[in-house]
């Protein structure tokens, strides 16, 4: 348990130093900053200094407390600086919950006057909660059991391959991968005529699958085609698998099940919506396929990056995207969403009871990536879903009991459940955002982000005394 606070306060200091960078880059806001390095570098030191000498006694449920704390402190010291800007403590925190954890939902208006050390705190939260949850879903998931992912660690693993033998050489390699595309990402934006500032801030939020913008009209501010079409590619890389580069660089092996999945999915949902589009709308078949390629990519990736308010092409593309939003990129990537592999399974074990029913005899195996899938995993696949929209259902009565209508609280508890960012509808759709809504549906969508960046399970066993029993013993 003391180890649990000890790395907490480590990452206190982490942002700590963070917002000191801030502070020295960008002096319009270095007061605030400044301030908020201050004090939460000097609680998390405390912090530390206090747990240091403390025995190492992590056991499986501190690896619990562990991952869900860590993302609460990187939330809250993250919202430091804003609540001393300008922003109230509500509005804080939801902004850096919505940052950390790649969500992409925003309260904040007037994002093209706002200082450039706002703008630049908002993408680096992405740019590190994206990171972040790689490097989780990869070494802490897996080990929980969590909604099947430990079949996860067999698909990314290969007992003769050097890329997993340790976990700090996956850890370096990961971070060079994903430093490496927002450096090629922000390249390309740059190239596209970009200034230097938007595309290093665009390139992080890209990468992350997060989708804050420094501009109220989102990506839709840069008119370019060229950036669009940029925009959609390196959306597309970071919703893939990052221990899938890995295995690229050191096997050249490039065949994996969830990544053609995915593809199959956006591929089919960009030619089935361009085309309804184009014929239903009037709107040039090469505009259709450029507006839906990256409006479903940035959906079906969880950015949440918006060119035009797709909920203005009728009730069609609005109830797709809805559907959309559950989608998620792939596991081991930045993305949310309930992941293609997931899917994948679900669907498998479908098929093959419903062959079961047919012929009762017959002995049917499930197999992922050439292996058989073990029947915990499948159902640990099985409970991630209950959860899952049993989750979603809970956050939507508990938004309209708050008085949102029902379009309003069903999408804003699944983008927030499956970190998207944009909702449907006139108040949080992709043209608006999540200002009017009241503090208490605020803190109810921050629940259902968290919840949502840990997959839920992780989170939602702390809530139970049996856990709490077993954590102190």
């Amino acid at each position: 348990m003391w180890y649990v606070i000890f790395v907490n306060g480590l990452v206190l200091q982490f942002f700590a130093a963070l917002m000191a960078l801030d502070a020295l880059v960008f002096h319009g806001t270095s007061a605030s900053f400044g301030l908020a390095a201050i004090v939460t570098g000097t609680i998390g030191g405390l912090v530390s200094l206090a747990t240091a000498s403390s025995p190492d006694d992590l056991r499986r449920p501190h690896i619990f407390l562990l991952t869900t704390s860590v993302w609460t402190s990187a939330a809250l010291a993250g919202a430091a600086p804003l609540a001393l800007w300008s922003l109230s403590l509500t509005d804080a925190v939801f902004e850096a919950m919505s940052g950390i954890t790649t969500t992409g939902a925003t309260v904040m208006s007037g994002l093209d006057e706002a200082p450039r050390g706002i703008i630049f705190w908002r993408a680096l939260l992405q740019g590190v909660g994206g990171v972040g949850f790689i490097v989780t879903g990869m070494a802490l998931l897996p080990i929980l059991r969590v909604g099947g992912m430990q079949l996860f660690r067999t698909e990314s693993s290969d007992k003769g391959g050097k890329e997993l033998r340790n976990a700090a050489g996956f850890a370096t390699a990961t971070l060079q991968i994903y430093a490496g595309l927002i450096a090629l990402c922000a390249v390309a934006y740059v190239a596209g005529g970009m200034n230097v500032f938007d595309a290093v801030t665009h390139a992080m939020t890209t990468l992350s699958t997060g989708g804050y913008s420094g501009y109220d009209a989102s990506f839709g501010h840069f008119q370019s085609p060229f950036l669009q079409w940029t925009c959609t590619l390196f959306m597309f890389l970071g919703a893939l698998p990052f221990a899938w580069y890995i295995r690229i660089g050191y096997r050249g092996a490039y065949r994996s099940e969830q990544v053609e999945a995915m593809a199959w999915t956006l591929a089919l949902s960009i030619i089935g919506l361009a085309a309804w589009l184009s014929l239903a709308r009037g709107i040039a078949p090469f505009e259709a396929l450029r507006l839906v390629a990256f409006n479903v990519v940035s959906v079906v990736t969880t950015t949440g990056y918006a060119t035009t308010d797709y909920t203005l092409w009728g009730p069609f593309a609005t109830a797709a995207f809805f559907v959309l939003t559950a989608v998620g990129g792939c596991t081991g990537s930045t993305s949310g969403g309930a992941k293609a592999m997931r899917w994948l399974l679900a669907a498998r074990a479908v098929v093959t009871r419903v062959k079961l029913v047919q012929s009762p005899s017959r002995v049917l195996t499930i197999k992922y990536e050439g292996r058989r899938v073990e029947e915990d995993v499948l159902n640990g696949v099985s409970s991630f879903f209950l959860f899952y929209f049993a989750t979603f259902a809970v956050l939507s009565l508990a938004l309209s009991l708050l008085g949102l209508d029902m379009l309003t609280a069903a999408s804003g508890a699944l983008t927030a459940l499956a970190n998207v960012g944009p909702g449907v509808g006139s108040v949080i759709g992709p043209a608006g955002n999540f200002e009017s809504l009241t503090d208490p549906e605020k803190l109810v969508l921050v629940f259902g982000m968290l919840l949502g960046r840990l997959e839920m399970l992780t989170a939602l066993v702390l809530l139970t005394p049996m856990f709490w029993r077993e954590a102190i013993r």
